[in-house]
């Protein structure tokens, strides 16, 4: 075994994952029940901190990409980008959420109809449904985006801009310096990356098996079982291992845009073909909710009420999103070398949530107004099995077949690229950071990936684990706030420095320095008089 293997790293990884699962598989149900009441116990008391902090990421990450750092390149100064615009978008999806808008892009609307947040509307009201579009647009926005932002900045900016590392544990080297177990705090840290991500990743993969054994089993009659998602499990990895032999830039980059394109060719097909008007009254109005309560709904905590709504969607996907944080976060950081601070927050902040405000609208809108006009038909399917939600919302448009092998298609190629990312990710964890892990190594953990997720099916313990992961998600909460304060110290050192260098270049402050740097380079107590910038009465010398 090469020194690659032996890393502890890798080997503690492996070992917790393979227990989780053994533990899982054998005893799903005492897992779950378990897993489920300490997740339970962690939305109900600490549903507060998860919604204040997702708000605080927000805040800071506006800041940061309107605030004097924003220049700075996740790079060298005179770095450019890898991947084009779309390319890069199109990988950004392609980082596990793919899987789930396409999942709950009808389910989740029709779920909010049946039961409206924070009961504030009776189920199936034109309230309920105007309510559905609102919290839809809120769940997949900004917010969500917030926590993968962070993690990804940060990663991106030590690994490119300093030459460290790709981990988080590097990270946070100055502030563990004087603990005394500071090796194996940081050791643990990157375990937890790993076992979050693996435990993430084979969760999403078995919700999109599922419910692609549920398309073909609505449209083909191919029944739902075992046998057959196996076999859809089994024909991934092959496509998977093809797609990671070819590297980054060609598997992950050349599916994803093809992902994207046909995502886009499917929204503008609902858009004409469905009910238009609707549709776009319906997204116009979203997003008027969505931004005129956006600070409202960030902090909704209903201190005043019993309701468990904010437990089983926001706070849930909170919870999930700073859990698989650290794989997301790495996948962007990657993939968005050259980027500057700025572009990197707006792309990733702006971008990827806007596509999915409005594939909620287009898909979300329609089918509550299908559902409106069928009696309630599509909202039933839906409450009755939610893996056929997408393909019996494609009946009641024309082409239904043809929509039903591109919606099973984008799944598909979904599943491919959020594993071949994935392995990616992992395989950098658990190789010191290095940003070209071995092949073999990332073929291991894809394999090592699809094979729980098969045991996770064949057990029943999708949920259970699922569960688990997102229970831990709590205390790394507070890492990645420390994460965030070593990155505003190292970008203020990262600017003094670059400042320094020009002022050494020119013997002049460069233009844009704040009145204390230019202190700091010239050692003058009031440089502005110096250069004769201010006169005898301390106004600003007129021009």
């Amino acid at each position: 075994m090469s020194d690659s293997y032996r890393q502890p790293v890798f080997l503690i990884s492996v070992a917790l994952v393979l227990l989780l699962v053994i533990v899982g598989a054998l005893i799903p149900e005492t897992f779950g029940a378990a897993a489920q009441a300490g997740l339970d116990w962690a939305t109900r008391v600490f549903g507060w901190f998860f919604l204040l902090s997702m708000f605080g990421f927000v805040c800071a990450l506006v800041y940061l990409g309107f605030s004097r750092h924003g220049d700075t390149r996740l790079g060298p100064p005179d770095s450019q980008p890898e991947f084009s615009y779309y390319a890069w978008v199109a990988m950004l999806l392609a980082a596990g959420f793919g899987i789930g808008l396409v999942f709950y892009g009808v389910a989740e609307p029709m779920s909010h109809l049946n039961d409206p947040p924070h009961g504030m509307a009776e189920p199936g009201s034109a309230q309920a449904a105007e309510l559905a579009i609102q919290y839809s647009f809120f769940n997949w926005g900004i917010s969500q985006w917030a926590a993968f932002s962070i993690v990804g900045l940060i990663i991106g900016f030590f690994q490119f801009r300093k030459g460290q590392p790709g981990l988080v544990s590097v990270v946070l080297e100055p502030a563990l310096s004087r603990l005394r177990f500071r090796r194996q705090i940081a050791g643990g840290l990157d375990v937890f990356a790993v076992v979050a991500t693996v435990i993430g990743i084979a969760t999403s993969l078995g919700l999109g098996v599922l419910q692609v054994n549920g398309g073909l089993a609505f449209r083909y009659g191919i029944a739902e079982g075992f046998a057959a998602q196996a076999t859809i499990l089994g024909v991934m990895v092959i496509a998977y291992m093809i797609s990671t032999a070819t590297g980054l830039e060609k598997g992950i980059r050349l599916l994803s845009t093809i992902n994207l394109t046909i995502a886009l060719g499917l929204m503008a097909f609902v858009l004409i073909f469905g009910p238009t008007v609707a549709i776009l009254d319906i997204m116009v109005q979203g997003f008027g909710d969505y931004l005129q309560h956006f600070i409202f709904m960030s902090l909704q905590t209903d201190p005043y009420s019993d309701s468990t709504w904010a437990g089983s969607w926001t706070i849930f996907y909170w919870a999930w999103v700073i859990a698989w944080s650290p794989f997301v976060g790495t996948f962007i950081a990657r993939i968005s070398y050259g980027r500057t601070i700025r572009e990197f927050i707006l792309g990733v902040l702006i971008v990827p949530p806007l596509l999915a405000c409005v594939w909620m609208a287009v898909f979300g809108g329609a089918a509550l107004e299908l559902d409106a006009a069928q009696d309630g038909a599509l909202a039933a399917a839906v409450a009755e099995n939610v893996t056929f939600s997408l393909f019996r919302f494609f009946e009641f448009l024309p082409f239904s077949g043809l929509l039903s092998i591109l919606g099973v298609t984008l799944i598909f190629i979904f599943l491919i690229t959020s594993a071949d990312s994935a392995s990616y990710v992992v395989a950098q964890l658990t190789d010191r950071g290095s940003a070209e892990a071995p092949l073999a190594k990332r073929l291991i953990w894809g394999i090592l990936i699809a094979a729980i997720c098969l045991t996770l099916i064949a057990t029943g313990g999708l949920e259970a684990l699922q569960a688990a992961a997102i229970l831990a998600a709590l205390p790394f909460i507070l890492v990645l706030y420390a994460m965030l304060a070593m990155l505003f110290r190292s970008l203020n050192l990262d600017r003094q420095q670059q400042l320094a260098q020009l002022y050494e270049e020119n013997n002049q402050t460069p233009v844009g320095a704040s009145l204390e740097e230019a202190r700091q380079m010239t050692g003058d107590d009031d440089p502005l008089a110096t250069a004769g910038l201010r006169s005898d009465d301390n106004a600003p010398v007129q021009p």
